[in-house]
């Protein structure tokens, strides 16, 4: 079987996301995925296509005003020939956001992906983790140190630029691109058993 092909979504509005979403790939590409970054505010017919062709999609985006940016609800907007189709029907989902605040309302945008994906007959597969940083014994480096557990979130402090964004977030988000191709690697060979 050929290595799953992961397709990473997503916005950034001051380079701590695009941050994050390098750290999303670099962990997809160590667990031997193929990987493309795409930024929906450029996107192009050929990259709607690579998103058409890819096993697993990732959703990124920061939280602004408590959801996704605008730009990023555009392109969720203009998903909507993708959903007439069903061609994203039976991928997988999954997403990070980024916020200046430790809470930041990331939650909320994470559930816009989720429902987004729900819409397209998508898979959401989750962070995977136990919070960390949530004892006396625990450290702001453990990995999901701000406890989320339907994507990965990330904190960065809005007077410093993307070298600012937190160690172990981009750890997290590393995590996060394993996991979705580990689970895209399980829902093919799962794909190819039921079709033997």
């Amino acid at each position: 079987m050929t290595s799953p092909v992961i397709a990473i979504a997503y916005h950034s509005g001051y380079g701590h996301t695009a941050v994050l979403a390098e750290a999303v790939k670099a962990g997809a590409v160590d667990a031997g995925a193929t990987v493309h970054l795409v930024k929906v505010d450029e996107i192009t017919d050929a990259q709607w296509e690579l998103l058409d062709a890819a096993d697993a999609i990732v959703f990124g985006s920061p939280t602004y005003m408590g959801t996704a940016s605008g730009k990023f609800h555009e392109f969720a907007e203009a998903s909507s020939k993708r959903w007439f189709s069903s061609a994203w029907q039976n991928k997988l989902a999954a997403g990070f956001t980024n916020s200046a605040s430790k809470s930041g309302d990331k939650l909320h945008t994470l559930q816009f992906f989720s429902i987004l994906a729900a819409q397209h007959g998508m898979t959401w597969v989750n962070l995977g983790l136990h919070p960390g940083w949530n004892s006396s014994t625990a450290s702001e480096y453990d990995l999901n140190r701000l406890g989320i557990f339907m994507g990965a979130g990330a904190q960065s402090n809005n007077d410093q630029g993307p070298e600012g964004v937190h160690k172990a977030d981009l750890a997290t988000a590393e995590h996060l691109g394993r996991r979705i191709t580990e689970q895209a690697a399980v829902f093919r060979a799962g794909q190819a058993a039921l079709a033997a």
